[in-house]
């Protein structure tokens, strides 16, 4: 399977993620979103929204990284364990997936702008992150995962963005800790020891700090 992606991205690095706790090797196909590289004729017959993460699987190609994510699942995990079958477990996933795509939506509209523009961080736009984050220290609270007592896909894709917020904490500024949130900071210290992946998706934001530093 190819897989058109760039380490630095949260969604890319949920897609590794996942198809590492899969067990499956992806073709990695790093993509240079600053040079075009995802205009080009080749890739939009691929991809006509010219977007990252892509992953094309022989004539099939999908992107969207929660769309992969399952994809994954349902068509290589050898058990249900990451996405359940069970309608309420799995609805519960869907959900934390959402609450996901809305905390990394207002984590980009309060980071990229300013640090891209050189502009000052938005207060405004700080309490509408902290907010987030304040919620999902409370959808944590007594358990080890985001789902109950298994990992699934909602850990992966979480594990995605509040690893990469955290790691913009490197920027003067910034201002918004994710690890004073006591049951954030467990569960990420989980991860860190459960998760197949963790190092990988860990030198992806290490990149994506060393590019932001030197903007």
């Amino acid at each position: 399977m190819d897989f058109y992606y760039m380490p630095a991205s949260a969604p890319c690095r949920a897609v590794l993620l996942t198809a590492k706790c899969v067990g499956i090797e992806l073709n990695k196909i790093l993509l240079d979103l600053r040079a075009g590289e995802h205009l080009t004729p080749e890739f939009l017959k691929i991809n006509p929204q010219h977007t990252i993460p892509t992953l094309v699987d022989k004539d099939f190609a999908l992107w969207e990284s929660r769309a992969i994510m399952i994809y994954l699942v349902e068509q290589y995990a050898k058990t249900d364990s990451l996405y359940s079958q069970c309608p309420e477990t799995r609805a519960l996933i869907n959900q934390r997936l959402y609450f996901d795509m809305n905390l990394a939506l207002t984590f980009g509209k309060y980071f990229y702008k300013p640090v891209m523009s050189k502009t000052p961080f938005d207060p405004e736009q700080r309490k509408q992150l902290e907010t987030q984050l304040e919620l999902f220290n409370t959808l944590l609270a007594g358990n080890n995962f985001v789902i109950g007592e298994t990992l699934t896909l909602a850990d992966l894709a979480l594990l995605a963005t509040i690893s990469t917020i955290d790691v913009a904490q490197c920027l003067k500024d910034f201002n918004v800790n994710v690890r004073k949130y006591a049951h954030i900071q467990k569960w990420y210290e989980n991860m860190r020891a459960v998760t197949p992946g963790f190092k990988e998706n860990q030198e992806g934001c290490l990149e994506m700090k060393k590019f932001f530093e030197g903007q």
